[in-house]
């Protein structure tokens, strides 16, 4: 049987005084004026960016508590390149876990011509000996969400033995799908560098967020040098206005889902054999059918009003329930999912949506098939 260990999610009072803790970080580098404007375009003497671009950086430094924050463009992918060109080089070898790369991460490995070393993130003696035995590792990259539906590895801990073992490893942690969801990204944890996409936490489309060590930021800002390759301040400031809503909406989420892998292990729509949460990627309902009927499931549900595929995989855009397939790594582990599971996200529905849409489209595949 599947087991899936999905990360702990903000409780809604929790994500109220993370909303709280933000506005009052913001209020401390903005006056009232300068927030209900758009912002300045271009690159200003002495900092090479936007004035406000600049001001929304040092804000969600402070927010997160680290050395340095940079808005890129690229979003949570180009957030990750810019972090692997900060410290790696062709042919230099970075850690991962034994598991499918998340497919726009493999893209960036290979094409930079890193080589990746697998080994398994829940066997620490097994992380210890293989960084010992590849002294030229340069760093490691490790997913705060699942990249398995089985993984169950805690990111501080492996933060911590990683570190204890080399610390001149560069950690850089993936918190797409994670961060405003969780209690602490990857840099509070003690990694050099997180990234993540804006745009999956109600941002403008293509900026990502870099958090972390300054000297790594600094090679970062180098390499976005010119004028066109800066985050505008109107961008800067749209992504702030999302992050500012998005830790209360994604734990009403979250209390959603609760709500319904309850009612549906209850037995409440004929046709699931069983529900369980899972972050693959985005944390979701996971539904597995006793009838291999997922994809006449997902096209009645479509029908019926469902989103059928992301767009940013919570972006702004998303609002109504989305039914989609297994994600991509998952499949890879276990090609037999597509026609046995499919991945729900209320997003900003309430359960008896869900529940009404999944009734009916079981209905219609069984009837049809």
């Amino acid at each position: 049987m599947l087991r899936t260990t999905p990360l702990k999610s903000l409780t809604l009072e929790e994500a109220q005084r993370r909303q709280f803790s933000l506005i009052d970080v913001i209020t401390r580098h903005f006056r009232g004026k300068e927030i209900l404007s758009l912002g300045d375009l271009g690159v200003i003497k002495g900092i090479n960016r936007p004035t406000y671009t600049k001001k929304v950086e040092d804000v969600l430094a402070e927010f997160f508590g680290v050395e340095r924050a940079k808005l890129v463009r690229g979003a949570g992918t180009g957030a990750l390149r810019y972090g692997f060109m900060s410290f790696l080089k062709p042919n230099q070898k970075l850690l991962v876990h034994d598991a499918p790369i998340y497919q726009t991460t493999k893209t960036t490995l290979d094409s930079m011509g890193v080589i990746p070393v697998t080994v398994d993130f829940h066997k620490h003696e097994e992380v210890k000996s293989t960084i010992l035995n590849n002294t030229d590792i340069k760093g490691v990259l490790i997913q705060h969400t699942r990249q398995r539906i089985d993984d169950y590895y805690d990111l501080a801990e492996i933060i911590h033995i990683i570190k204890s073992i080399k610390p001149s490893l560069v950690a850089i942690t993936d918190d797409n799908y994670a961060a405003m969801k969780v209690d602490q990204v990857g840099v509070q944890m003690g990694a050099d560098l997180t990234t993540f996409s804006l745009f999956k936490l109600l941002g403008p489309e293509g900026i990502g967020l870099v958090l972390g060590r300054a000297d790594l930021l600094e090679k970062i800002d180098a390499f976005n040098y010119s004028g066109g390759s800066q985050v505008q301040g109107y961008e800067a400031l749209e992504a702030l206005r999302g992050l500012v809503y998005a830790p209360v909406m994604l734990a009403i989420q979250a209390q959603v889902n609760d709500q319904l892998v309850h009612r549906l292990n209850q037995g409440t729509v004929s046709g699931v054999k069983r529900a369980f949460l899972a972050n693959a990627q985005s944390k979701v309902l996971l539904v597995e059918f006793d009838e291999p009927i997922a994809k006449q499931v997902l096209h009645h549900a479509d029908e019926l009003g469902a989103a059928p595929n992301p767009i940013g995989a919570e972006s702004k855009y998303e609002f109504v329930p989305m039914f989609y397939k297994v994600s991509g790594t998952f499949l890879e582990a276990d090609p037999t999912l597509v026609n046995t599971m499919i991945r729900i996200n209320p997003l900003r529905s309430g359960p008896d949506t869900v529940i009404r849409i999944l009734t009916s489209s079981i209905e219609q595949a069984k009837k049809y098939s």
